[in-house]
Parts: structure tokens; C-alpha cells; sequence
């Protein structure tokens, strides 16, 4: 219930523009997902996931891992800052895990 308030919070405020697209976090029990939205397109630009991926670890390593590979690609899409967007999660964790990666990779946020 908190999250649900929380997720509708957090969207209200965030937008992603050709500019400076959102970066789109999910992450369920098992998997990370993010993307790369251009919200004015309603396009996805870049994702990466572990869904299918032989990543193995912990789920903070997983959460890294994306992180990682999401900077990357953004890097060769030539973007270089986007709106987070955490969705109902807190900052905390594997969502700040992935964000530190992506930090790494040169994303600014």
C-alpha cells in the first residue's frame, strides 16, 4: 500500500526528455531490470536486464552488474544524464547498488 503512494510520488515529479531521459529501475525478487526511456516518444532508448543472463551472485552483485551494462550502453547511445527514477523502491541496497554502478560507467543522476 505505501509503495503504491510512494511509485505515484516519484512518477509525478519525474519526466525523461530527449535531453535528459529516465532511467527506469525494476527490480523484483529475482531480477533487475533498467531502462532508458524518452518519455516524450514514449521510446525505450537502452535496457539491460539479468533475465536470461549467466550472471551469477549474490543479488547485490546482479543489481551491479545492471548497473554496469546500462551505463555502458548508454555511453555508446551517447547519453550521458538522466532523471532516476526508483520507482516505489527507497534508495537503499541493490537500487543504490545499480545506481553507484551506473555513476561508475558516467552516467549522471
Amino acid at each position: 500500500m505505501k509503495a503504491d503512494f510512494r511509485k505515484k510520488r516519484t512518477r509525478a515529479k519525474i519526466h525523461g526528455t530527449a535531453e535528459r531521459p529516465r532511467l527506469a529501475v525494476y527490480i523484483s525478487n529475482t531480477h533487475v531490470t533498467a531502462q532508458i526511456v524518452d518519455d516524450d516518444k514514449s521510446a525505450t532508448i537502452v535496457y539491460a536486464t539479468t533475465v536470461g543472463a549467466k550472471q551469477k551472485g549474490t543479488k547485490k552483485e546482479l543489481a551491479t552488474y545492471v548497473g554496469s551494462e546500462i551505463g555502458k550502453k548508454a555511453k555508446k547511445a551517447k547519453i550521458t544524464k538522466v532523471v532516476f527514477d526508483r520507482g516505489s523502491r527507497l534508495y537503499a541496497g541493490r537500487m543504490g547498488a545499480l545506481a553507484e554502478a551506473a555513476r561508475k560507467e558516467g552516467l549522471e543522476f
